[in-house]
């Protein structure tokens, strides 16, 4: 007799969750897309740089002992006249544009995701709430998002944070200006979470589970959340990536207007108010090497939410 226990029976690997993502339809689609690939490639790198500042950077632009005012506006290494520790030149404080740059973009991405957050929070709950309610309670919050709607979000930033700086002083609002941007910035776009949240809700509550969890006694809140929730996913996703790149264009365009963050902390957007005047000097370095990288680090996101939303489309999708 032959000995079973010699001989085990090997059972097939489960895949990984990893691979059975990459071999779903949305790993097949971000394959035979190149655009996606570089897109998502570019942004992984400059989220990889910013978060490694404290790592990468030669020096720390928030520590006053490290900069000097007689390096400022030196070129970058390709100029002649510049100086082998700056090669992508200084800012007119004399900080190490490299540098300040790896630390602005990280501060540019922490601000337009927290605010993003603080979108979707107020949008989402908004949003299952009017759609699930209905009635009165459905009317009101729209009429809330349409007056919100009205206004830009630039315009509703600016009275917001002017009026924050001329209440609390300039030195108060440099310690907050993050929580102040992050705030301004999550409150001023919540309706666009909340009416697409919405109108997935009043397609999805009329469906038999919702009955179906409704008899079995469940209450608004957990049917709201654990199932209507989960397919308004798709969308949501879409909407966010896009806002992130709004997010962050809104804090550089209040940064270049000076009611964003302050010089001693500096963002992409506080980068090139500051090098704005040195342009026609000549030091046009302060301001347009801050701008590429601007420009492309908003441009891979929409590629991105573009991409994401014709994946999450199946209206689009010819696979």
């Amino acid at each position: 007799m032959t000995d079973q226990s010699a001989n085990p029976v090997l059972l097939p690997r489960r895949p990984s969750r990893f691979k059975a993502l990459w071999d779903s339809h949305i790993g097949y689609s971000f394959r035979r897309n190149p655009v996606a690939i570089v897109s998502f490639t570019v942004f992984v790198i400059i989220t990889m740089l910013s978060l490694l500042a404290p790592l990468i950077a030669p020096f720390d632009p928030y520590d006053p002992a490290q900069i000097d005012i007689m390096n400022s506006e030196y070129p970058p290494s390709w100029i002649d006249g510049s100086l082998p520790e700056f090669w992508l030149g200084t800012d007119d404080q004399g900080r190490d544009l490299w540098s300040t740059i790896l630390y602005g973009t990280r501060l540019s991405l922490m601000i337009g995701l927290c605010a993003v957050l603080v979108q979707a929070f107020l949008g989402i709950s908004i949003g299952l709430i009017s759609g699930y309610v209905g009635g009165r309670t459905d009317s009101i919050l729209m009429r809330l998002a349409d007056i919100q709607l009205s206004f830009s979000t630039l315009m509703v930033a600016i009275i917001f944070l002017a009026l924050t700086q001329a209440l609390f002083g300039s030195e108060v609002f440099g310690q907050y200006a993050v929580i102040f941007l992050i705030l301004v910035i999550g409150v001023a776009e919540w309706p666009q979470y909340a009416r697409t949240v919405r109108a997935t809700v009043l397609a999805e509550k009329k469906k038999e589970y919702v009955d179906a969890v409704r008899v079995l006694g469940f209450g608004p809140g957990r049917i709201m959340v654990r199932h209507i929730l989960p397919n308004s996913l798709s969308p949501i996703f879409v909407i966010s990536t896009v806002q992130v790149a709004n997010a962050i264009i809104s804090e550089a365009s209040l940064s270049f207007l000076g009611l964003g963050m302050p010089p001693s902390q500096p963002s992409l957007g506080s980068l090139i108010s500051a090098g704005f005047d040195y342009i026609l000097s000549g030091s046009w370095w302060i301001t347009v090497i801050p701008g590429v990288v601007l420009v492309v680090l908003v441009l891979v996101i929409n590629l991105l939410g573009d991409w994401v939303r014709d994946v999450l489309n199946p209206k689009l999708y010819k696979g």
